[in-house]
């Protein structure tokens, strides 16, 4: 693949990704929650995710399902239920995803959870499919192996999601000492709360 092609792709999906959207919502959530080094599971999932997604882009198998919107369904469905869920749960200082009253307890969730919220929250956004289909073919170029292509453009793109997903995690652990300092950890947990159904509520309706 051509330098120059690598050096316009670099930013072009950096500028994408270090966009609000609903995995840097829940980056930045979980980053508030359970801190940075446990939300590196959401992140997991999240990633082999948006892998998927775009190597299934560059094989077309995504145009087929963009035109059968109905396979989204159950996906968006339950993943933005779920994540409504632990939203209210988590507003109301409940759950295992709630900040404790004392800073020095852990909250404990199970890292195969997070793995999969991040997973279908990847996989569920009809709006992360368009947008792979739209990028990723111009890149691609004919006369060279795709396969060697596609490794390297999906490469890019997870190193990618990593950083900014980890920008916005380490925000959202330096907003919750900040509160836990101020001793508004309800507070801390609404916020949170607040931004988990608003991320269930994106993924539903999108």
């Amino acid at each position: 693949m051509d330098l120059s092609v690598l050096l316009i792709f670099i930013p072009t999906f950096f500028f994408v990704s270090i966009t609000p959207g609903m995995c840097m919502t829940l980056a930045m959530t979980l980053g508030m929650t359970i801190g940075l080094r446990r939300t590196f599971w959401m992140m997991l999932g999240e990633m082999v995710g948006v892998g998927i997604v775009a190597i299934l882009a560059v094989l077309g198998v995504a145009a087929v399902m963009l035109r059968y919107p109905d396979i989204f369904i159950v996906f968006k469905w339950m993943g933005g239920a779920y994540l409504a869920y632990l939203g209210i749960q988590m507003w109301r200082s409940r759950g295992k995803m709630a900040i404790p009253d004392k800073i020095a307890e852990q909250v404990q969730v199970n890292r195969w959870q997070l793995a999969i919220q991040g997973f279908v929250t990847a996989i569920a956004n009809p709006k992360g499919w368009a947008f792979m289909i739209s990028l990723l073919p111009p890149f691609i170029q004919a006369d060279q192996s795709i396969g060697l292509q596609l490794s390297l453009l999906v490469s890019i793109i997870l190193v990618s999601e990593f950083v900014c997903m980890t920008l916005y995690a380490t925000g959202g652990k330096t907003l919750r000492v900040f509160l836990n300092k101020s001793g508004n950890v309800r507070l801390l947990n609404r916020i949170s709360g607040s931004l988990m159904i608003g991320v269930g509520a994106w993924l539903i309706s999108s």
